[in-house]
């Protein structure tokens, strides 16, 4: 069972002039990797074991699946809305996916940093990227997962057992493609085993909040 540390409260006794620790703000955790790293089911049981932790929620395009609640899963949007959205700047990053587009809110993001509180957001490679360099005024650490082996992976794709060997292809092209980027994120994780991976990611998000950081003006 994994034990989750409480945010520790830091005495300004012994905090130099013009700095705090990372934690006394919110942080955006962005979780991204190739297909088949298995983010969703890491990101799940990060959440299951600490309930401080929000999950970011992203807009779509799609059509609402019968077990799906607008704001829970997601806000579903139009493509019209969704278009005026991005041209707003209201999207921190956003992709188009098998003819609909997903994205994530700026809104949703900050207004839960505002208020302390720790944000987890599963989003692509590219998307990754975009929030780092969106000005966010709140840290962002960026976290890329990876199964334990090109070789693992080929075989959690070829598991799922809806992928041709032409889509199979083309997937792992796909993930070269991200794995290069892999030196511009901050953290690396290894999900060898779900409950490991997900006990590493906290580890990093501890270690995000003892961060020493200078006050900004």
């Amino acid at each position: 069972m994994t034990v989750i540390p409480p945010r520790q409260e830091t005495s300004s006794d012994f905090l130099p002039s013009g700095w705090d620790t990372q934690g006394s703000r919110g942080i955006a955790l962005v979780v991204a990797g190739p297909s088949g790293a298995g983010k969703s089911s890491v990101i799940d049981k990060v959440l299951e074991s600490d309930c401080s932790l929000a999950f970011s929620v992203s807009a779509t395009t799609r059509t609402r699946r019968p077990d799906e609640v607008h704001g829970r899963d997601y806000y579903f949007v139009s493509a019209e809305e969704f278009r005026r959205m991005a041209g707003a700047g209201e999207l921190l990053e956003w992709t188009v996916y098998h003819g609909r587009s997903y994205g994530t809110l700026r809104s949703e993001i900050e207004e839960r940093l505002a208020g302390g509180q720790d944000v987890l957001l599963n989003v692509e490679v590219e998307g990754a990227l975009a929030i780092q360099k969106a000005n966010l005024s709140y840290p962002v650490v960026l976290v890329f997962l990876v199964p334990p082996s090109r070789a693992e992976l080929v075989r959690r794709l070829q598991r799922r057992g809806t992928e041709t060997e032409e889509a199979l292809e083309q997937r792992m092209a796909i993930a070269e493609r991200e794995i290069a980027h892999i030196s511009d994120f901050d953290y690396l994780i290894v999900n060898d085993r779900l409950e490991l991976a997900a006990q590493r990611i906290h580890s990093l998000l501890t270690a995000e909040r003892c961060r020493l950081v200078r006050c900004s003006d």
